[in-house]
């Protein structure tokens, strides 16, 4: 039986061995929520990077739209920020058939980190289910990579990865690692109100006092993508066709 498995951090991959793995990268706040969202509203592709510069140069080099943020806030020169506002209908500027470059301060490093993974996928709770239908479907181990906040651990990423885990408890194990029944504990403690539970994290607060009050309350819609998953290939993310 295929197990979930779950790092807290991008800074404890060493500890574990991706070959032959699924790797679900998660920064539910708010770069795989993003990404999610830009690619279900007609984004083509997502280079993800770590650097601002890289970001900048795939921008020139592809002619595609940058989105970039640090420390919460949007970077300077970049088309976009790192919210998935940017990619609805009636946004800003248009991204239907646009490619995307995205750097942000966790998530598209932890991403980056993750691509000695059998397979690499973004989730959210926007697209627990297509996460967890690809999982079941590839019946090999998980490894839940919570992007966390400047290597250190992330309330929410954590919760999802336990919302990941109870879908699949039925045919993986669940609980044979203690950092998967933390994950599954939290989850429980947050389903019956997950809004009301995660406004006590410090990554919330920290959004919150930048105004990003709506973002929050979108990243925590459960399956409003239900079919979305991005998928690594080659050297971008696309949706899994």
């Amino acid at each position: 039986m295929p197990s979930v498995d779950i790092c807290f951090s991008p800074e404890l991959l060493p500890l574990y061995d991706l070959r032959g793995k699924v790797a679900v990268v998660v920064d539910i706040l708010r770069a795989t929520s993003s990404i999610v969202t830009a690619l279900a509203n007609g984004v083509t592709h997502v280079f993800p990077v770590a650097e601002l510069a890289e970001c900048a140069a795939l921008g020139q080099q592809h002619g595609c739209l940058t989105a970039a943020e640090r420390d919460g806030r949007a970077a300077e020169g970049f088309d976009l920020g790192n919210s998935p506002f940017g990619y609805l209908p009636g946004g800003r500027l248009p991204v239907r058939g646009r490619a995307v470059a995205i750097s942000t301060t966790n998530g598209t490093l932890a991403l980056r980190r993750s691509l000695a993974a059998d397979a690499v996928v973004v989730g959210a709770f926007l697209n627990l289910q297509a996460v967890a239908d690809f999982a079941q479907a590839q019946q090999k181990d998980v490894v839940v990579v919570c992007a966390g906040w400047k290597g250190k651990f992330c309330l929410e990423d954590t919760v999802f990865g336990g919302a990941l885990a109870e879908r699949l408890a039925a045919t993986f194990d669940v609980t044979s690692s203690d950092d998967t029944l933390a994950a599954l504990h939290l989850w429980q403690q947050a389903r019956p109100d997950l809004h009301a539970y995660l406004l006590q994290s410090s990554h919330v607060r920290r959004l919150n006092s930048l105004e990003a009050n709506k973002d929050f309350d979108f990243c925590l819609r459960l399956d409003e993508y239900p079919t979305t998953l991005p998928v690594w290939q080659d050297d971008r993310l696309v949706a899994a066709g």
